[in-house]
């Protein structure tokens, strides 16, 4: 008979330390960012903008608090909470989408300045990657920074290098003061995430694709092509390591050991109470404390929690682009042919809008999504 009082001492003590570590944020709160880009991009791909707007206002809001996020993140460093118990942020290319949308939908209503902040704030978002050549490298954020500030009268010729340098995807044109019709358009389906690794520690990244790669848009007798300027695949996959990859790092590991530990213990304790004779014996106590820890062993290897974070936004784009467009005034109508590598139309949009003689500019939204 196994008589141990300590280590069963030590089983109500870890089952009321991981108890305690149990609870956490709600669903509801930690994800209310991630409902709110989502809602917002289908609004805005159905041409909703009014709805879109206050959405990703909130979204904002909680990403600009200076203590956004943090009491749930700093748990979600623990053993034992998941990443996914923290308030939802998003990655970095997820944050630049919530400013680039809310930038546009700025202008849209007659406000480049505030367009231009928001401009200026998602390619902060894109700051901190790892590897410095792939830092603030959108191509279409720098562009749109200094496209404002040659509107409103500045020069935006330094921006306009900048956006040159890291452009990719297609040459950047001259700005254009006098374009009136600012066209902003999305197309196909953005990258996804998957965990990898023996504890699922690794955040990976699926690429995203898309049919159409370039939209032809024809308007007032005009016909112009114009391509992506911006990857979303690229931007996911090519930041390097995350401050969180080395904390699940080391929660896999420890894991594993507390793993290995437990199940060494057990067999050493079980082979040591057997070999024991049938009246207690020293042999037995080991035995029986061997027995224990490896259980101990086993509950918080099982509690530690070393799993990637694979929420995302899911409807984003994975490309990005823009056009300006000189529109005589009165009523028009766009009709943008969405095309693949081979001139094939794969999808048609068409929008009605009116240009006011000396107003403000026509800020249009395109979308390849059904």
């Amino acid at each position: 008979m196994f008589r141990t009082r300590t280590p069963a001492a030590l089983l109500v003590c870890t089952s009321v330390w991981l108890g305690g570590c149990a609870t956490g944020t709600g669903h509801a709160d930690r994800d209310r960012v991630l409902h709110e880009y989502r809602e917002a991009a289908a609004f805005l791909q159905a041409a909703r903008f009014a709805e879109a707007k206050p959405l990703l206002d909130d979204a904002l809001l909680s990403l600009g608090g200076l203590t956004a996020g943090v009491d749930s993140a700093r748990k979600a460093r623990g053993y034992f909470h998941s990443e996914s118990s923290k308030g939802f942020r998003g990655e970095p290319y997820e944050r630049v989408m919530a400013y680039y949308y809310r930038g546009l939908l700025y202008w849209m209503d007659g406000e480049p300045d505030n367009a231009r902040a928001c401009f200026r704030n998602a390619q902060f978002q894109d700051a901190d990657a790892e590897e410095g050549k792939y830092q603030a490298d959108y191509a279409l954020l720098d562009y749109l920074d200094g496209y404002v500030t040659a509107k409103l009268g500045g020069d935006g010729s330094d921006a306009l290098r900048r956006a040159r340098a890291v452009a990719r995807l297609a040459s950047l044109p001259d700005y254009d003061r006098n374009a009136n019709v600012l066209v902003f358009f999305d197309m196909g389906r953005g990258p996804s995430k998957y965990a990898a690794g023996e504890y699922h520690e690794q955040l990976r990244f699926l690429p995203g694709h898309s049919a159409p790669t370039a939209v032809n848009l024809r308007v007032a007798g005009l016909s112009v092509r114009s391509g992506p300027a911006d990857d979303l695949t690229f931007q996911a996959t090519t930041r390097g390591g995350r401050q969180m990859d080395y904390v699940l790092a080391n929660k896999a590991v420890f894991k594993g050991t507390t793993d290995a530990f437990g199940n060494a213990a057990i067999v050493s304790g079980a082979v040591l109470a057997a070999g024991g004779s049938h009246r207690h014996s020293a042999a037995d106590e080991v035995g029986a404390g061997l027995l224990v820890a490896g259980v101990l062993a086993k509950i918080v290897s099982a509690a530690t929690t070393p799993s990637a974070d694979v929420r995302m936004w899911d409807n984003l784009p994975n490309y990005i682009g823009f056009t300006a467009l000189r529109v005589p005034p009165g009523e028009q109508r766009l009709t943008a042919d969405f095309i693949d590598p081979a001139g094939r139309v794969v999808f048609t949009r068409e929008v009605n809008f009116t240009v006011v003689p000396g107003g403000r500019d026509t800020v249009l939204y395109l979308s390849d999504r059904h």
